[in-house]
């Protein structure tokens, strides 16, 4: 008796985390769908009688991905960030809180500018079918904040060391591109197809194994730390980072090398990840959005939004990149203003490259 109810328990715990799963892969296709402008994207990722209420405006999903759609397609490209993202499920039906930092282009108080829009989705989900999806949405705006215009820029000279994809709508995008490329190597996918408990374990598993992968990219990267960086690649991993393109394992160097110089101050964080996992390998796409802090004569605060495109596979039990690339959607940049010692930043621990963060000493001391 007490083994077949710690198997029951088990069973439901695997189901929620799954169920959670799919709702967040749901929220991720909703943002992908504004940003690159796909209606049907947009919306397949709600039930044929979903809703929406964004203040602007209420009615179905049909009429609001309809709506939405070539307007995005007429605008700079987007970037929507969701993140936080807490659910609650009971039976097949689910609500959900999740935070949104937003980048567009847009007319507030005169001519289009870029924003950063903060807010939140509160979301009612509904599972038909054994297929979650998005009954009905509601915005929640937090904040708003205006950033400098981004002045025109010559077209970036092609090289195979330094050049980086941009974003764009549609089919017209880099990531999509590259998505399909990974794709072509996978067998085709059977997104409903029933899982046993064994099946939907290793699946809850490997998305959270494939999550984390961009935490230890981060990490390395902003800590300035080679060994942390390639805790995410396999040994003969690529990557094109438009700063550095080549080998991982090279990347995870020079890029320490680079940054050191001109860049001491940089944080990656990313969020909203959509994972589509074949057996031993996976397809994602997750959304970064990174603060360098320039040296120079003129500093600059710059932030940086994008996505990272990978692919992805499992070897001897693990999970790793195998091969990564930056799309990047947009960038904007501030002289610097030398704030990290004013008022009540003054005492606080600051961020450093090296083992001398403070991130070091408490992870190691779990041994």
């Amino acid at each position: 008796m007490a083994t077949t109810v710690v198997r029951d328990k088990v069973q439901e715990t695997v189901q929620e985390l799954l169920d959670g799963i799919e709702i967040g892969q749901r929220l991720a296709q909703h943002a992908r769908g504004i940003d690159r402008a796909d209606e049907s994207l947009l919306r397949s990722a709600y039930h044929d009688d979903g809703t929406v209420d964004y203040g602007a405006f209420v009615g179905s999903a049909a009429e609001f991905s309809a709506f939405l759609t070539p307007v995005q397609a007429a605008s700079p490209v987007s970037l929507h960030r969701p993140s936080n993202v807490w659910c609650k499920v009971r039976g097949d039906e689910a609500v959900s809180e999740s935070y949104v930092i937003a980048y567009a282009v847009m007319p507030t108080d005169g001519d289009p500018r870029p924003h950063l829009v903060g807010g939140r989705y509160l979301d009612r989900h509904s599972r038909r079918n054994d297929e979650w999806r998005m009954q009905h949405r509601q915005y929640v705006l937090d904040w708003v904040v205006g950033l400098p215009d981004v002045p025109e820029m010559p077209a970036p000279t092609f090289t195979l060391q330094n050049s980086v994809p941009s974003g764009g709508h549609n089919l017209r995008d880099a990531g999509n591109a590259l998505l399909l490329a990974y794709a072509a190597h996978k067998k085709p996918l059977k997104e409903n197809a029933p899982m046993d408990t064994e099946a939907a374990l290793d699946r809850v598993i490997s998305h959270q194994a494939i999550v984390e992968l961009g935490s230890k990219y981060a990490r390395g990267v902003d800590r300035g730390d080679p060994a942390t960086i390639m805790e995410a690649f396999h040994d003969d991993a690529s990557i094109v980072s438009g700063a550095f393109n080549g080998p991982a394992k090279d990347f995870a160097v020079e890029i320490g090398k680079v940054l050191d110089q001109i860049s001491p101050r940089v944080a990656h964080t990313v969020t909203n990840h959509w994972i589509e996992i074949d057996g031993d390998r996976a397809v994602g796409e997750s959304y970064v959005l990174a603060y360098q802090g320039l040296l120079g004569d003129d500093p600059q605060d710059v932030l940086t939004g994008g996505r990272y495109v990978d692919s992805y596979e499992r070897r001897s039990g693990v999970w790793k990149i195998a091969q990564r690339t930056f799309v990047m959607d947009w960038s904007s940049a501030s002289p610097a203003g030398d704030l990290m010692d004013s008022g009540m930043f003054e005492a606080m621990v600051k961020g450093q490259r090296g083992m001398q963060d403070p991130v070091f000493s408490l992870w190691g001391s779990l041994g």
